[in-house]
């Protein structure tokens, strides 16, 4: 599977701008053959949390320019979204994944970031979720979602490649760059992390997004210099090769 990372800056809490925006972009990246394209979390306002403000429900604005690129593109589309369910009194921080063909699947941020006051925003998902893309057993994360390796470790054994999208700030990009390259290791799997760059909400993004191989060797990385689309194969058949050379995983358990 062709996978494209697209980092990318943010017009703050303005869905359409950024709809406009990220178009073209969308269109090079299938143009470069990507048949799966990765944008952001929140990838249409930034990381606000003035959710009962830019919240959308189902298949509102946001959730429809992704499907819309997928059928358009004939491709998948993936990004987080606030979303709105009607039942909750909080939002979730949704990641979504569509395909060109209307496949739809969804995960909700399993941890809130509570230094900045996510939890008292948006709810926390209650579970976490691996998917087939392509043949490609994917799990997908939210940024902060990162610091805990035991949920990564949990689903290794079903999972070729872990997703994470983020906006994950400049102060602590030391820390991004780390832990996707560890999460690799650890996992022996492929690694995607996906952050924005530019400034938001009197936070700066440098992006240093990233696509790793399952034994940590950065394939692919963006500069922190600006927007930039990185693209990779992901072969499942790489990971099997990896485990079954260096079979760590299973003295986990012992």
């Amino acid at each position: 599977m062709k996978i494209a990372a697209i980092q990318h800056d943010v017009i703050w809490e303005n869905p359409s701008a950024n709809h406009e925006r990220l178009s073209p972009m969308v269109a090079q990246a299938a143009s470069d053959g990507a048949e799966l394209v990765v944008l952001s979390e929140m990838y249409s306002t930034g990381f606000s949390m003035a959710s009962d403000k830019i919240a959308e429900k189902p298949e509102g604005e946001s959730e429809t320019f992704l499907s819309e690129q997928a059928k358009i593109k004939n491709l998948w589309m993936a990004a987080s979204v606030p979303t709105k369910d009607l039942e909750d009194e909080l939002p979730v921080n949704r990641f979504l994944v569509k395909g060109p063909l209307g496949e739809s699947h969804e995960y909700d941020k399993v941890f809130p970031f509570t230094f900045a006051g996510e939890h008292e925003n948006y709810r926390a998902g209650s579970q976490f979720v691996t998917i087939d893309l392509m043949g490609v057993r994917t799990s997908l994360f939210v940024c902060y979602d990162l610091r805990f390796a035991d949920a990564f470790w949990n689903l290794a054994p079903k999972t070729d490649l872990y997703i994470v999208v983020a906006n994950w700030p400049s102060a602590r990009s030391g820390h991004w760059k780390a832990l996707l390259r560890s999460r690799a290791i650890e996992n022996q799997a492929y690694v995607v992390g996906v952050n924005r760059v530019g400034e938001g909400d009197g936070l700066s993004y440098q992006g240093d997004s990233a696509i790793i191989d399952p034994l940590g060797e950065v394939i692919k990385e963006a500069s922190s210099e600006g927007e930039e689309i990185l693209i990779a194969d992901i072969e499942p058949e790489r990971v099997s090769e990896v485990r079954k050379t260096f079979p760590f995983i299973n003295d986990r358990s012992k």
